[in-house]
């Protein structure tokens, strides 16, 4: 694929534009023209334990567990490993 594959109104090259103008205005001896700040919106801020949390809540609810059934089990004992006759 070519930058001549891309043109089109769909596709514009701003960062190119944006240095040719800057070259040109050092060029003529100027400020170069600043462009408008484009509104930014807030970005959503997570919180990944809740999120976390949520998640392992729905999915006890799902396989219909209750989160206070959670307790600790014992593990059965392991044969005892053999020792070698030295």
């Amino acid at each position: 694929m070519t930058r001549d594959d891309l043109v089109g109104e769909e596709f514009t090259d701003r960062y190119t534009e944006a240095v040719e103008q800057m070259l040109d205005a050092k060029r003529e001896h100027r400020e170069p023209t600043r462009a408008p700040a484009e509104p930014t919106e807030a970005g959503r801020v997570v919180d990944l334990m809740v999120a976390l949390q949520e998640s392992v809540r729905k999915a006890q609810a799902a396989r219909g567990e209750d989160s206070r059934d959670a307790g600790v089990h014992e593990m059965p004992e392991s044969n005892p490993k053999k020792t070698t006759a030295a």
